[in-house]
Protein backbone atom coordinates (compact mmCIF):
# COMPACT_ATOMS: atom_id res chain seq x y z
CA UNK A 1 0.00 0.00 0.00
CA UNK A 2 1.32 3.42 -0.95
CA UNK A 3 0.80 6.66 0.96
CA UNK A 4 0.11 9.83 -1.01
CA UNK A 5 -1.25 12.35 1.47
CA UNK A 6 0.42 15.68 2.25
CA UNK A 7 2.99 14.90 4.91
CA UNK A 8 4.38 16.70 7.94
CA UNK A 9 8.08 17.11 8.70
CA UNK A 10 9.61 14.82 11.30
CA UNK A 11 12.65 12.71 12.00
CA UNK A 12 12.57 11.54 15.68
CA UNK A 13 16.04 10.12 16.06
CA UNK A 14 17.31 9.93 12.50
CA UNK A 15 19.32 6.86 11.57
CA UNK A 16 23.06 6.89 11.00
CA UNK A 17 24.52 6.54 7.49
CA UNK A 18 27.31 4.40 6.03
CA UNK A 19 28.69 3.06 2.76
CA UNK A 20 28.01 -0.70 2.57
CA UNK A 21 26.59 -3.44 0.38
CA UNK A 22 25.21 -6.91 0.78
CA UNK A 23 27.81 -9.71 0.56
CA UNK A 24 28.99 -9.49 -3.08
CA UNK A 25 27.81 -12.13 -5.55
CA UNK A 26 29.58 -13.19 -8.75
CA UNK A 27 26.80 -12.27 -11.14
CA UNK A 28 27.09 -14.62 -14.07
CA UNK A 29 25.40 -15.22 -17.43
CA UNK A 30 22.95 -12.66 -18.74
CA UNK A 31 19.71 -13.82 -17.14
CA UNK A 32 16.34 -12.28 -16.45
CA UNK A 33 13.28 -13.11 -14.34
CA UNK A 34 9.94 -14.21 -15.75
CA UNK A 35 6.83 -13.94 -13.54
CA UNK A 36 3.74 -16.14 -13.82
CA UNK A 37 0.50 -15.60 -11.88
CA UNK A 38 -2.15 -18.14 -10.95
CA UNK A 39 -5.55 -17.27 -12.40
CA UNK A 40 -7.48 -17.07 -9.12
CA UNK A 41 -6.64 -15.59 -5.70
CA UNK A 42 -5.50 -18.01 -3.00
CA UNK A 43 -6.67 -15.81 -0.11
CA UNK A 44 -9.92 -13.90 -0.62
CA UNK A 45 -11.49 -11.01 1.20
CA UNK A 46 -14.68 -11.66 3.11
CA UNK A 47 -15.89 -8.90 5.41
CA UNK A 48 -12.65 -6.98 4.75
CA UNK A 49 -12.49 -4.15 2.22
CA UNK A 50 -8.98 -5.27 1.20
CA UNK A 51 -6.45 -7.95 2.03
CA UNK A 52 -2.97 -7.21 0.66
CA UNK A 53 0.74 -7.22 1.58
CA UNK A 54 1.43 -10.91 2.26
CA UNK A 55 4.61 -11.88 4.09
CA UNK A 56 5.03 -15.66 3.75
CA UNK A 57 7.47 -17.73 5.82
CA UNK A 58 7.79 -21.51 5.93
CA UNK A 59 8.49 -23.01 9.35
CA UNK A 60 8.85 -26.78 9.09
CA UNK A 61 5.74 -28.17 7.40
CA UNK A 62 3.65 -25.04 7.95
CA UNK A 63 3.46 -21.85 5.89
CA UNK A 64 2.71 -18.64 7.78
CA UNK A 65 1.22 -15.67 5.95
CA UNK A 66 1.27 -12.37 7.87
CA UNK A 67 -0.93 -10.22 5.64
CA UNK A 68 -2.52 -6.79 5.84
CA UNK A 69 -6.29 -6.38 6.13
CA UNK A 70 -8.34 -3.19 5.86
CA UNK A 71 -11.73 -3.03 7.56
CA UNK A 72 -12.71 0.32 6.05
CA UNK A 73 -11.06 2.33 8.83
CA UNK A 74 -7.94 0.53 10.06
CA UNK A 75 -5.15 -1.53 8.53
CA UNK A 76 -4.09 -4.40 10.78
CA UNK A 77 -1.95 -7.53 10.45
CA UNK A 78 -3.70 -10.89 10.26
CA UNK A 79 -2.35 -14.43 10.08
CA UNK A 80 -3.21 -17.33 7.81
CA UNK A 81 -1.56 -20.76 7.85
CA UNK A 82 -1.27 -23.42 5.20
CA UNK A 83 0.17 -26.92 4.65
CA UNK A 84 1.25 -26.10 1.09
CA UNK A 85 1.30 -22.30 0.60
CA UNK A 86 -1.79 -22.40 -1.63
CA UNK A 87 -4.68 -23.47 0.59
CA UNK A 88 -4.91 -21.06 3.50
CA UNK A 89 -6.77 -21.01 6.82
CA UNK A 90 -7.34 -17.58 8.33
CA UNK A 91 -6.32 -17.32 11.99
CA UNK A 92 -7.51 -13.76 12.62
CA UNK A 93 -5.95 -10.49 13.67
CA UNK A 94 -2.54 -10.66 15.38
CA UNK A 95 -1.31 -7.02 15.39
CA UNK A 96 -3.28 -3.77 15.64
CA UNK A 97 -2.18 -0.12 15.80
CA UNK A 98 -1.49 1.42 19.22
CA UNK A 99 -0.99 1.95 22.07
CA UNK A 100 2.54 3.27 21.46
CA UNK A 101 2.62 7.06 21.38
CA UNK A 102 4.15 7.14 17.89
CA UNK A 103 1.40 4.99 16.39
CA UNK A 104 -2.00 6.19 15.26
CA UNK A 105 -5.21 4.18 15.04
CA UNK A 106 -4.82 3.87 11.25
CA UNK A 107 -2.21 1.19 10.54
CA UNK A 108 0.02 -1.55 11.95
CA UNK A 109 0.58 -3.60 8.81
CA UNK A 110 2.49 -3.76 5.48
CA UNK A 111 5.09 -5.85 7.26
CA UNK A 112 7.94 -8.29 6.78
CA UNK A 113 8.32 -11.40 8.96
CA UNK A 114 11.41 -13.49 9.74
CA UNK A 115 11.66 -16.70 11.78
CA UNK A 116 14.65 -16.80 14.10
CA UNK A 117 15.75 -19.64 16.37
CA UNK A 118 14.15 -18.02 19.42
CA UNK A 119 10.97 -16.70 17.81
CA UNK A 120 9.56 -14.32 15.22
CA UNK A 121 10.49 -10.79 14.17
CA UNK A 122 8.06 -8.57 12.30
CA UNK A 123 8.83 -5.12 10.92
CA UNK A 124 5.70 -3.13 10.14
CA UNK A 125 4.47 0.29 9.06
CA UNK A 126 2.63 2.54 11.47
CA UNK A 127 2.46 6.16 12.62
CA UNK A 128 0.25 8.97 11.49
CA UNK A 129 -1.23 8.61 8.03
CA UNK A 130 0.80 11.64 7.00
CA UNK A 131 4.18 10.49 8.35
CA UNK A 132 4.63 6.70 8.40
CA UNK A 133 7.55 5.04 10.19
CA UNK A 134 8.71 1.46 10.57
CA UNK A 135 8.35 -0.42 13.84
CA UNK A 136 9.39 -3.84 15.15
CA UNK A 137 7.46 -6.51 17.07
CA UNK A 138 8.67 -9.82 18.53
CA UNK A 139 6.79 -13.05 19.18
CA UNK A 140 7.41 -16.59 20.42
CA UNK A 141 4.48 -18.16 18.57
CA UNK A 142 3.61 -15.78 15.72
CA UNK A 143 0.30 -14.89 17.35
CA UNK A 144 1.12 -12.88 20.48
CA UNK A 145 3.39 -9.93 19.81
CA UNK A 146 5.37 -7.43 21.87
CA UNK A 147 6.20 -4.17 20.12
CA UNK A 148 9.35 -2.12 20.52
CA UNK A 149 8.11 1.12 22.05
CA UNK A 150 9.63 3.49 19.46
CA UNK A 151 9.97 3.30 15.68
CA UNK A 152 13.15 1.51 14.63
CA UNK A 153 13.47 3.21 11.22
CA UNK A 154 12.49 6.89 11.10
CA UNK A 155 12.21 9.26 8.13
CA UNK A 156 15.35 11.00 6.93
CA UNK A 157 16.55 14.52 7.76
CA UNK A 158 15.27 17.66 6.11
CA UNK A 159 15.79 17.55 2.36
CA UNK A 160 16.45 13.79 2.27
CA UNK A 161 14.90 11.46 -0.29
CA UNK A 162 12.87 9.86 2.56
CA UNK A 163 12.18 12.87 4.78
CA UNK A 164 8.40 12.59 4.35
CA UNK A 165 7.98 9.00 5.44
CA UNK A 166 9.30 5.43 5.35
CA UNK A 167 7.12 2.37 4.76
CA UNK A 168 6.73 -1.12 3.25
CA UNK A 169 9.75 -2.88 4.80
CA UNK A 170 11.24 -6.10 3.42
CA UNK A 171 13.95 -7.70 5.56
CA UNK A 172 16.46 -10.43 4.76
CA UNK A 173 19.43 -11.75 6.72
CA UNK A 174 22.87 -12.46 5.25
CA UNK A 175 26.05 -13.45 7.15
CA UNK A 176 24.47 -12.52 10.47
CA UNK A 177 23.41 -9.02 9.34
CA UNK A 178 19.88 -7.78 8.71
CA UNK A 179 19.17 -5.75 5.57
CA UNK A 180 15.97 -3.81 5.11
CA UNK A 181 14.66 -2.51 1.79
CA UNK A 182 11.94 0.08 2.20
CA UNK A 183 9.91 2.77 0.48
CA UNK A 184 10.80 6.40 1.13
CA UNK A 185 9.03 9.58 0.07
CA UNK A 186 10.54 13.02 -0.46
CA UNK A 187 8.94 16.45 -0.28
CA UNK A 188 8.04 16.26 -3.99
CA UNK A 189 6.07 13.10 -3.09
CA UNK A 190 8.33 10.88 -5.15
CA UNK A 191 8.43 7.33 -3.82
CA UNK A 192 11.63 5.33 -4.24
CA UNK A 193 13.41 2.38 -2.61
CA UNK A 194 16.21 2.52 -0.05
CA UNK A 195 18.38 0.18 2.00
CA UNK A 196 19.58 0.00 5.61
CA UNK A 197 21.64 -2.48 7.63
CA UNK A 198 21.48 -3.69 11.25
CA UNK A 199 23.21 -6.21 13.50
CA UNK A 200 20.14 -6.74 15.70
CA UNK A 201 17.12 -5.78 13.56
CA UNK A 202 16.37 -2.79 15.77
CA UNK A 203 19.19 -0.28 15.29
CA UNK A 204 19.66 0.60 11.63
CA UNK A 205 22.28 2.38 9.51
CA UNK A 206 21.02 3.76 6.21
CA UNK A 207 23.01 3.43 3.00
CA UNK A 208 24.77 6.51 1.65
CA UNK A 209 23.78 5.25 -1.83
CA UNK A 210 20.05 5.73 -1.15
CA UNK A 211 17.76 5.60 -2.94
CA UNK A 212 19.06 2.39 -4.48
CA UNK A 213 16.17 2.22 -6.95
CA UNK A 214 14.88 5.48 -8.40
CA UNK A 215 11.85 6.68 -10.33
CA UNK A 216 12.43 7.28 -14.05
CA UNK A 217 12.21 10.70 -15.66
CA UNK A 218 8.66 12.14 -15.95
CA UNK A 219 7.16 11.41 -19.33
CA UNK A 220 9.19 8.24 -19.79
CA UNK A 221 6.03 6.14 -20.06
CA UNK A 222 7.56 3.44 -17.89
CA UNK A 223 5.44 1.32 -15.58
CA UNK A 224 7.05 2.90 -12.46
CA UNK A 225 6.98 6.51 -13.69
CA UNK A 226 4.62 7.61 -10.90
CA UNK A 227 6.45 5.86 -8.07
CA UNK A 228 7.93 2.58 -6.94
CA UNK A 229 8.06 0.64 -3.71
CA UNK A 230 7.02 -2.56 -1.91
CA UNK A 231 10.26 -4.44 -2.65
CA UNK A 232 11.00 -8.13 -2.14
CA UNK A 233 14.61 -9.36 -2.49
CA UNK A 234 16.12 -12.81 -2.79
CA UNK A 235 19.32 -14.51 -3.99
CA UNK A 236 19.66 -17.06 -6.82
CA UNK A 237 21.69 -17.84 -9.96
CA UNK A 238 24.62 -15.67 -8.87
CA UNK A 239 22.53 -12.51 -8.41
CA UNK A 240 20.38 -10.60 -5.98
CA UNK A 241 16.92 -10.16 -7.43
CA UNK A 242 14.23 -7.64 -6.58
CA UNK A 243 10.57 -7.69 -7.46
CA UNK A 244 8.76 -4.47 -6.61
CA UNK A 245 5.62 -2.48 -7.33
CA UNK A 246 5.60 0.22 -9.99
CA UNK A 247 2.82 2.78 -10.46
CA UNK A 248 2.09 4.42 -13.78
CA UNK A 249 0.41 7.78 -14.29
CA UNK A 250 -3.05 6.12 -14.34
CA UNK A 251 -2.34 4.54 -10.92
CA UNK A 252 -2.29 1.08 -12.44
CA UNK A 253 0.27 -1.06 -10.66
CA UNK A 254 2.63 -3.67 -12.07
CA UNK A 255 5.22 -5.98 -10.61
CA UNK A 256 8.68 -5.15 -11.89
CA UNK A 257 12.01 -6.98 -11.63
CA UNK A 258 15.63 -5.90 -11.17
CA UNK A 259 18.98 -7.62 -10.50
CA UNK A 260 22.19 -6.69 -8.70
CA UNK A 261 25.52 -8.25 -7.72
CA UNK A 262 25.83 -6.24 -4.48
CA UNK A 263 22.28 -5.31 -3.42
CA UNK A 264 22.98 -1.61 -3.97
CA UNK A 265 23.40 -1.07 -7.72
CA UNK A 266 20.36 -2.40 -9.54
CA UNK A 267 19.53 -2.99 -13.20
CA UNK A 268 15.82 -2.82 -13.99
CA UNK A 269 14.41 -5.63 -16.11
CA UNK A 270 10.81 -6.44 -17.07
CA UNK A 271 7.33 -5.54 -15.82
CA UNK A 272 4.26 -7.76 -15.40
CA UNK A 273 0.54 -6.89 -15.23
CA UNK A 274 -2.40 -8.92 -13.99
CA UNK A 275 -4.59 -10.48 -16.67
CA UNK A 276 -7.66 -11.58 -14.69
CA UNK A 277 -10.72 -9.61 -13.65
CA UNK A 278 -9.70 -9.58 -9.98
CA UNK A 279 -6.13 -8.21 -10.56
CA UNK A 280 -6.46 -6.40 -13.89
CA UNK A 281 -5.74 -2.93 -12.45
CA UNK A 282 -3.33 -3.68 -9.62
CA UNK A 283 -0.67 -6.26 -8.83
CA UNK A 284 1.46 -5.19 -5.87
CA UNK A 285 3.02 -6.08 -2.50
CA UNK A 286 5.17 -9.06 -3.52
CA UNK A 287 6.80 -11.52 -1.15
CA UNK A 288 9.17 -14.28 -2.29
CA UNK A 289 10.16 -17.64 -0.80
CA UNK A 290 12.77 -20.08 -2.12
CA UNK A 291 10.88 -23.31 -1.47
CA UNK A 292 12.44 -26.67 -2.36
CA UNK A 293 14.30 -25.06 -5.26
CA UNK A 294 11.29 -23.14 -6.56
CA UNK A 295 10.98 -19.35 -6.42
CA UNK A 296 7.45 -18.86 -5.12
CA UNK A 297 5.64 -15.54 -5.15
CA UNK A 298 2.63 -14.17 -3.30
CA UNK A 299 1.20 -10.74 -4.08
CA UNK A 300 -1.77 -8.42 -3.69
CA UNK A 301 -4.18 -7.81 -6.54
CA UNK A 302 -7.14 -5.53 -7.15
CA UNK A 303 -9.62 -4.41 -9.78
CA UNK A 304 -9.52 -0.69 -8.95
CA UNK A 305 -6.60 1.55 -9.92
CA UNK A 306 -6.09 3.42 -6.65
CA UNK A 307 -2.83 4.34 -4.84
CA UNK A 308 -3.76 3.17 -1.36
CA UNK A 309 -6.89 1.21 -0.37
CA UNK A 310 -10.39 0.08 -1.40
CA UNK A 311 -8.93 -1.85 -4.33
CA UNK A 312 -11.12 -4.94 -3.72
CA UNK A 313 -7.74 -6.33 -2.74
CA UNK A 314 -7.08 -10.08 -2.52
CA UNK A 315 -3.94 -12.21 -2.40
CA UNK A 316 -2.62 -14.24 -5.30
CA UNK A 317 0.17 -16.71 -5.88
CA UNK A 318 2.67 -17.11 -8.68
CA UNK A 319 6.16 -18.23 -9.52
CA UNK A 320 9.35 -16.69 -10.83
CA UNK A 321 11.59 -18.37 -13.35
CA UNK A 322 15.16 -17.32 -14.13
CA UNK A 323 16.15 -17.76 -17.78
CA UNK A 324 18.86 -16.59 -20.12
CA UNK A 325 18.30 -13.39 -22.04
CA UNK A 326 19.27 -15.21 -25.22
CA UNK A 327 16.32 -17.55 -24.66
CA UNK A 328 14.11 -14.58 -23.90
CA UNK A 329 14.95 -13.05 -27.28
Amino acid sequence: MFFLTALALGCDGCANFADFSLPPLPGGPAVTANVLFLATPVLTREQEADILNPSVVRDGATYYNFYSAFDGHTWFTALATSPDGTHWNKQGRVLSPGPQSWESDYIAANGSALRESDGWLYWYQSGERGLPRIGLARSRDGRNWTKVTAPVLPPGPRGAWDEKGVADPYVLKRNGEFYIYYLGQNRARQQQIGLARSSDGEHWVKSLANPVLRVPWPGSGQADENGLGEPAVWQSDGWYWMIYTGRNTREQRSLMTARSSDGVHWEKLGSFRGQEAWDREVVCDPTVLIDDGRIRLWFGGGDRARPDENLDGQIGEGSIGIRSEATRR
